[in-house]
Order: structure tokens, then sequence, then C-alpha cells
């Protein structure tokens, strides 16, 4: 049986690639200030961890209303989103379906990450299968569907590329600090923290590890940090092959009850 996003997306552990995924978002210039601008990471830093999970099960394994639901919310959100530029930043539109494209292709390629660190490497039907069903996450709020890399080598080139244009600077570094070392949130979530920036920062590329800095992560990445991050990598794929799917799914369970 081929492998599917609707299979893929439920397993919680792939909120571990969460952090990956936004600190790489926020790196786009596009991304980043519109984020700097717009949202109150020191209120809620989290928030748009949240929404990005629910946005996924939603559309991925909800039901058409609950799926139209997050769409009209992202959408919504989105609108406000938009500046022509100024001196000390890029002009940006969340709506723009370059931005669309980026933000799908960092949740691709996070996903896919942890999910063949965990499982082991997909098979090429798997593989192809799962890339092509990611397009859902861009076109769904109007990124056209031309836009999608044709092809996983396609993807690969696209990636590279916009890689290389990333930049962090001081605004999205704050940023990135208040999602990595949050204070107004549960204990339970604090404790859970440095485990959460282990994962981050070993997923990173290491250049982009780097222009974060020690203040995101709560010290310097050496060889201690990475072998950290490999023994729980290593962990993970011993221990939640088996456990039972009715666990490993829970955190979707919860977002979509979240939603009615």
């Amino acid at each position: 049986m081929t492998l599917t996003l609707k299979d893929m997306a439920p397993e919680g552990i792939m909120i571990a690639g969460g952090g990956r995924a936004i600190l790489l978002q926020i790196a786009h210039p596009g991304v980043g200030h519109g984020v700097v601008q717009h949202s109150n990471f020191a209120k809620d830093p989290l928030k748009r961890l949240h929404g990005t999970l629910t946005y996924l099960y939603a559309l991925t394994n909800g039901t058409p209303r609950q799926a139209a639901k997050v769409v009209e919310w992202v959408s919504k959100a989105h609108q406000p989103v938009r500046s022509a530029g100024g001196a000390d930043h890029p002009a940006y539109d969340a709506r723009d379906p370059e931005l669309q494209l980026w933000v799908a292709a960092t949740l691709y390629d996070s996903a896919i990450l942890v999910y063949e660190n965990i499982f082991g490497p997909m098979n090429r039907a798997d593989a192809e299968n799962i890339y092509r069903e990611y397009a859902l996450l861009g076109t769904a709020l109007g990124m056209p569907e031309e836009r999608w890399p044709g092809s996983r080598a396609e993807f690969r080139d696209y990636w590279y590329d916009a890689a290389a244009r990333l930049r962090v600077d001081p605004p999205v570094r704050e940023v990135a600090a208040q999602l990595m070392r949050p204070r107004n949130v549960p204990l339970y979530l604090k404790a859970a923290m440095p485990i959460a920036r282990t994962l981050t920062a070993g997923m990173l590329p290491a250049q982009l590890r780097e222009a974060y800095g020690p203040e995101v992560f709560g010290g310097a990445y050496g060889t201690r940090q990475d072998l950290e991050y490999r023994a729980l990598m290593a962990s993970y794929g011993v221990v939640l092959p088996k456990i039972p799917l009715a666990v490993r799914h829970a955190p979707m369970r919860y977002y979509l009850s979240r939603l009615g």
C-alpha cells in the first residue's frame, strides 16, 4: 500500500520538525518581516506552531468543513500581512505565491527529514506520492499548482537556490528566541523546550543554525549537542514504531477536536 499524506501527517513525532520549519520560514525576508511586523510572539510564542498544526491536520485528515474553516481563518489572517517595504524591511505580502511556496516547502522538507529519521527511508513510490500531495499545503491558500516544482529533483534545485538567499537579522533572531525560549507557556511546555531546542538545532542547516546563534538555542552547538541530537533521534526510531497508532495520533485528534 502506498504511503499517503493522510497516513504520514498524524504521526505525533512530526511535531518535532515544527521548530525547524518555522525558523526556515522566518529566515526568508518576506516571511520573517511579515511575522515581525504582524505577530506578537512575546505574548503567544507558540501561536504560529499551533496554527500550522491545525492547518496541516485539517487539510490532511479533517472533514471538508474543518478544512474549509482553517483555510478561511488563514486567508483572513494573511490579508493585512503586507507592506510595500521600507528602510528597515523588504516588501512582503503573505498572499504572495512565492512565500506560500516557501512555507509549504519548509513543511515538506522538515516532515521528510523527521519521518525518515524515525521510520527509515521511503521507497520511491511512497516518496513520489508524498511529494505530490504536499503541494496541497500551498494550493489550498491560492498558490498556483504549477508553482510547486514538478519533481523531487526540481524541488532540490529550488530548495538550494532559496536557502542561499535566507538571512537572519536582529528582529528575526528575536522572534526565533521568543519561539525557542518562550516565557508565557505552561510549565510542562517549558520543561520540554530543551529537547525541542536540541532537535531544532540538530535538524537545521549548519549555516542557518550559526546565523541564529546561541541566544536562540541556549548555547553554542558543538560535538556534545550533536551527539545529544543523534541519540534522541536514534531512541525515537527504536521506541516510536512500537507505540500504538492511537497514542501516536493523539495530537492530531486534539487539534481537530478544537475545530469542532
